[in-house]
């Protein structure tokens, strides 16, 4: 294919390739460099009456205001969250954890064992280490041993969290007998002599826990030496439960506690947007006071146990910035890729459709003034050598002259060039006759 031919269908055989592969870019990069975020995700809470489902609760309505569904897994408790959090493929986005799975796991843990793959988007509650007894407050977790204790199921954080303490203690299992009740069971069990003890680390609004306070008869424990188990376990710390602080008599006097953070992970892989977003959803839920903190204080990253997302950290200290702070989540991602992918690639589209009939034309004027080159060539030709010119010499220009002339009506130029073509012609009869004249001496 000719350059004229090229030039002259410039929209067919130019422009519209150019378009057709920017279309095939955007698309490459829509789907593969920069896809859209996923539309659902999945996050795995605790018992169906604890704490942890009270808060998915909230997020699900909290996602669908922002368009993007969210799935409640329940499950055991802490361990089973994180688990699924770190599986292959993952089986959950995101989860509560309490805080004792994180730096401060011990080797052998899920955590341990596999390695980060998970982030934090903030702890954004406080959990209380329980324990509830009959007759009498228990004073230390020694007076365990030979007791019935409820302290949920495997794969709880209830009794992940005591058997360390009680392997600090240098006990072991088989010296208290274990139940797998917790929650609204486990308050049954208690008052109903099932169980002589109740373990629980959970939120001060989980179900459970008010309905364990609330029960009369059953005592909560006013542990001795929190400052020193504190000391050895840096995800807790001992505060002060005042009282009534969760309602009247409840608990009838302060208490000193010791309390760990509830930690929203989420999987390292997730889109950064919908870890903006999530971050976003949390702040929204766990804005109000709670017994332990004032209202605005979570969530909030200090004393973290698991490694922060870089999303969160910037959520929580500038909020949500650009299109997403004043735009619905799936428009302001829309948008975002539309400027990110579209305007390049429709600013490289002009530009080379543009430049390139550019090129081809100047190709095309180029040949042109090459032309009229050899042309003034020839006439220098004969002007110089008008005197010793003989019938092969003449022969040979005119043949040179007819191949040009040849060229030129074969090259088949676009009517942008038809004067310069015309006027290259007449050059070439205008030589001619001068060659005519020199035969006829």
């Amino acid at each position: 294919m000719t350059s004229a031919n090229l030039y002259r269908h410039r929209w067919l055989l130019i422009r519209l390739p150019i378009v057709l592969a920017a279309l095939a870019l955007a698309a490459l990069a829509w789907w593969w460099l920069y896809p859209m975020p996923q539309a659902t995700l999945t996050i795995s809470t605790g018992q169906a009456d604890g704490a942890y489902q009270r808060h998915a609760q909230q997020y699900v309505d909290a996602f669908a205001r922002r368009g993007i569904v969210l799935k409640v897994l329940e499950s055991e408790g802490s361990t089973t969250n994180l688990e699924r959090l770190q599986a292959t493929p993952p089986r959950a986005d995101l989860a509560l954890v309490q805080g004792g799975f994180g730096w401060s796991s011990a080797p052998g843990t899920a955590a341990a064992r596999e390695g980060w793959t998970v982030q934090t988007l903030g702890c954004v509650d406080i959990e209380v280490l329980w324990l509830f007894s009959q007759d009498r407050p228990l004073t230390s977790l020694l007076e365990l041993v030979g007791k019935r204790v409820a302290a949920g199921p495997e794969g709880s954080g209830h009794r992940a969290m005591l058997k360390r303490l009680l392997k600090q203690l240098h006990l072991t299992p088989d010296q208290i007998a274990l139940s797998d009740l917790s929650g609204l069971a486990a308050r049954d069990a208690l008052a109903q002599h099932r169980v002589d003890a109740v373990f629980m680390v959970a939120s001060p609004s989980a179900p459970g826990v008010a309905a364990l306070l609330s029960s009369p008869g059953i005592h909560l424990a006013s542990l001795r030496r929190t400052t020193a188990i504190s000391e050895r376990n840096n995800y807790l710390e001992p505060r002060l439960l005042p009282e009534d602080a969760m309602g009247p008599h409840q608990p009838p006097q302060d208490i000193s506690v010791l309390t760990t953070p509830t930690h929203l992970l989420v999987r390292q892989g997730l889109d950064p947007a919908l870890k903006r977003i999530a971050t976003a959803v949390a702040v929204e839920v766990h804005g109000s006071a709670t017994p332990f903190l004032l209202a605005g204080e979570f969530p909030y990253l200090r004393f973290s146990d698991f490694p922060s997302a870089p999303e969160a950290r910037q959520v929580l200290s500038q909020g949500l910035e650009g299109l997403e702070a004043v735009l619905p989540f799936w428009w302001a991602q829309l948008l975002q890729r539309l400027l990110v992918i579209g305007v390049p690639l429709l600013l490289l589209s002009l530009l080379l459709s543009r430049l390139v009939p550019a090129w081809v034309r100047w190709r095309l004027e180029n040949r042109v003034t090459r032309w009229y080159g050899e042309l003034r060539f020839i006439e220098n030709d004969l002007a110089a050598n008008a005197v010793n010119l003989g019938g092969m010499d003449l022969s040979r220009i005119h043949a040179r002259l007819n191949a040009m002339e040849i060229a030129i009506v074969g090259e088949g130029l676009p009517p942008e060039l038809a004067q310069r073509c015309y006027t290259l012609r007449q050059h070439v009869h205008f030589v001619r006759r001068r060659i005519g004249e020199y035969r006829g001496r």
